[in-house]
């Protein structure tokens, strides 16, 4: 099922489709074949400042939820045989800090709608009925409309594919080994969950290179999406655990 067949989504993909179409008219005397990558960068910056906010209420949460966590475990500890007690107490700890078990989801979730939007204008061959013309223009030569896999398999791969690919594919390899190493997730002593296991510490650090995978199966458009946000929310990141650094918890002696 196709949830843009619905007249109102489908107006509303059209309507940002007319907007950054336009956008790149207005940047061809500038960027010339490559305007409409540029236009893909402008509205990914654009989307990633108005999404600010969001990023703000995620550092205040993920600070408030590291504070509490050794009075949690003590709860946990104290009333493991009493599900009811245990309950009532993290929900009364909670309310005492002004927070809920759920801050800063709702943000994530207010993004998705936005989020979706721009992937689907970046992987649609065709907006509301007409071809999307943002994916017939290129960068440096490699169609927006082409990803690395499709090039590779279907025979149509240039020199041009390779290098603009290789670039971005580098890019955000190297951020997700910074974010890796700055954002390292620190065994907590006393904290017996799964989550905290060293293998389980392994997958979250791994995961940040999935988006680089992920990359080389969409379009060049998407790829490009991708990294500048990948680099977008890397320096976002390290601004904010300044501005909201996280208590050090008890690392885990060995």
């Amino acid at each position: 099922m196709d949830i843009f067949a619905f007249p109102p989504l489908a107006a509303l993909l059209n309507a940002a489709y007319g907007a950054l179409a336009g956008l790149s008219d207005l940047l061809t005397p500038l960027a010339g074949a490559s305007a409409a990558a540029l236009a893909v960068v402008l509205v990914t910056l654009l989307v990633r400042a108005l999404l600010i906010p969001v990023g703000i209420s995620q550092a205040r949460a993920e600070q408030t939820r590291t504070r509490l966590a050794p009075r949690l475990r003590e709860l946990q500890r104290r009333h493991k045989k009493n599900p009811e007690r245990l309950q009532k107490e993290m929900l009364e700890l909670y309310r005492s800090e002004n927070t809920s078990p759920f801050a800063g989801m709702l943000p994530v979730l207010a993004q998705a709608p936005v989020v979706g939007i721009l992937y689907t204008l970046f992987l649609r061959p065709e907006i509301a009925g007409h071809p999307n013309e943002l994916l017939t223009h290129d960068l440096f030569g490699a169609p927006l409309g082409t990803s690395l896999v499709s090039a590779l398999f279907g025979g149509t791969a240039t020199p041009a594919t390779f290098v603009v690919f290789g670039a971005l594919l580098a890019v955000m390899i190297a951020a997700a080994e910074v974010t890796r190493r700055v954002f390292r997730p620190v065994p907590v002593e006393g904290d017996d969950s799964p989550m905290n296991s060293p293998a389980m510490l392994r997958v979250a650090s791994a995961l940040h290179s999935l988006t680089a995978v992920f990359a080389a199966f969409v379009p060049l458009a998407a790829a490009l999406y991708l990294t500048v946000t990948v680099v977008w929310t890397l320096v976002q990141r390290v601004i904010l655990r300044r501005r909201y650094p996280l208590p050090v918890p008890a690392a885990v002696r060995v």
